[in-house]
């Protein structure tokens, strides 16, 4: 399965997505900084699941729709950030879908997360990625969950990462840099949280209009992935 994370740059880079698509041969796209009333129905063999509505750029989910069908998809609210409250609120962080794999006869959860902007603080972006991660898991309770996105989170992903394994989730990175805009800025911006997939790779792609770049990754469903804990 291969799964390409995007932010467009308030929707500068919409124009590549379809490319995106065609050229690494999708079956999901998950986008951030969206304008969902400007974002097509299909892309290519792409199909559109669904979009945030109550953030002027959000997030948007497509996915191959010969292989797959969406049973559900929800947008979750989460811990706002000075930047959300003042400036430019942010209402949806998070959109998750849950899947049927019409190959595998399977289900499995995906997700586009952006995290809150750089002006938060690591502390409150950790706690947006537990939350999401639990809304995740009522969303499909036991089931594969792969979460990926802008994680706003350059640095100490030592922590982060101990977090996730504690909570039976992986954390991965791609093998470059995501994000070299700012020169005190640069690094992995851009990852991936999953569990009951084996990650085969992150890649980044070539630099498009965004300032971030995007990143593919490669996954594949255990067999026999150990249901998570259900949250009480």
């Amino acid at each position: 399965m291969k799964v390409i994370s995007y932010n467009l740059r308030k929707n500068r880079a919409a124009t590549e997505i379809a490319a995106l698509a065609e050229d690494h041969e999708l079956d999901v796209l998950c986008l951030q900084e969206a304008e969902a009333v400007a974002l097509p129905a299909h892309v290519g063999h792409m199909s559109l699941v669904h979009a945030t509505e109550r953030n002027r750029l959000g997030l948007a989910v497509y996915v191959r729709s010969e292989r797959f069908h969406a049973r559900a998809s929800r947008t979750f609210e989460l811990k706002k950030s000075l930047h959300d409250r003042v400036l430019s609120p942010a209402h949806e962080r998070l959109l998750g879908v849950r899947l049927l794999d019409r190959e595998l006869e399977r289900d499995f959860v995906v997700a586009s997360f952006h995290a809150a902007p750089l002006t938060a603080l690591n502390s409150l972006r950790r706690h947006q990625i537990h939350a999401a991660l639990e809304g995740l898991r009522d969303l499909g309770p036991g089931l594969p969950a792969l979460m990926v996105g802008d994680y706003n989170y350059p640095v100490f992903k030592g922590r982060l990462d101990t977090e996730m394994r504690s909570n039976g989730y992986e954390l991965n990175l791609s093998d470059k840099r995501t994000y070299t805009r700012y020169r005190m800025f640069r690094g992995h911006f851009d990852f991936a949280t999953s569990s009951g997939l084996d990650i085969s790779s992150v890649r980044t792609l070539d630099r498009g209009m965004s300032d971030h770049l995007p990143i593919l990754v490669e996954a594949t469903l255990r067999q026999h992935a150990e249901a998570l804990p259900v949250a009480a």
